[in-house]
């Protein structure tokens, strides 16, 4: 007879980098999970539910972008509970999909409260992201999603052009590249992300609600990337507006004009110290 799984255990963990807590969400319903106090992770009971909604957004464009049939070989740079691939192995179960988390304890209570996929439609690989994809072989990946954080920000080494250059290097010819850019009302470190992106990809595109893209709230800005055209088609417009959060796109020439901070490198290559911001909050 197989082993019920455990239920989840509301409150607050040690874990490997910190606190996890986990709490039930009686108005979405699920648990949200927040580390060091920020909020990582929703998980729903039904799998085909997403509450944040920059997951939502970036759901979108996978989907608008990559329609082959082959099995999409998808890479999640940053996993916490795994939400973001629950929910694409559940309405792409052909999809083959890795999950790098640094933090091992967090991938164990993942693995043990909450319904996620085995291998080999989902693997999680506990290790840094930056270490991972510099040592994966070259056109191996479709789809590689960054969405790790270290308090309110993404790691300053997930954000640079060197990084991004392994980034494009893994991904198949034609792959896409999202990275979720927490940010305040600023936005300098969205733009940042953004001209650091189109200094190595021939096309970008932006995607948040027109209060965040207009800087008149702190919040999450989808960055996509790829070196085949991003485009604005009717049905996507059409999905990000009628999300309970109707979002907006900017490709071309108003994707690289928002992109107008500077490109962030590696610290052997920078000596630009324009990114010491507090940290903004997130999402």
């Amino acid at each position: 007879m197989a082993r019920s799984r455990p239920e989840p255990v509301v409150g607050r963990h040690r874990i490997d980098t910190g606190i996890a807590e986990l709490t039930r969400d009686d108005i979405a319903g699920g648990w949200l999970l927040t580390i060091n106090g920020a909020q990582s992770s929703h998980i729903h009971p039904d799998p085909s539910i997403l509450d944040f909604e920059y997951m939502r957004q970036m759901v979108a464009l996978i989907e608008a972008t990559h329609r082959d049939d082959a099995p999409w070989r998808i890479l999640h740079l940053g996993a916490a509970a795994c939400a973001l691939p629950r929910h694409l192995a559940d309405r792409h179960p052909e999809a083959r999909q890795i999950a790098v988390e640094i933090d091992g304890a967090l991938a164990r209570l993942a693995r043990e409260w909450f319904d996620l996929p085995r291998a080999p439609l989902l693997r999680i690989r506990v290790g840094d992201a930056r270490e991972v994809i510099t040592g994966l072989t070259e056109h191996t990946r479709d789809v590689i999603v960054r969405d790790a954080f270290v308090g309110a920000r993404a790691p300053r080494h997930l954000t640079t052009q060197e990084f991004l250059a392994q980034v494009r290097r893994v991904l198949a010819p034609g792959g896409l590249y999202l990275a979720n850019c927490g940010d305040t009302r600023d936005l300098a470190l969205a733009r940042s992300e953004v001209a650091t992106a189109a200094s190595v990809f021939a096309h970008v595109a932006v995607v948040a609600d027109a209060a965040m893209l207009k800087g008149r709230r702190t919040g999450n800005v989808v960055l996509a990337a790829s070196d085949s055209p991003i485009d604005a088609t009717s049905d996507l417009v059409r999905t990000l507006l009628s999300d309970p959060a109707p979002a907006k796109i900017l490709t071309g020439r108003q994707a690289r004009e928002f992109g107008s901070g500077t490109v962030v490198h590696d610290p052997d290559h920078d000596h630009d110290h324009d990114h010491d911001e507090p940290d903004p909050p997130r999402p």
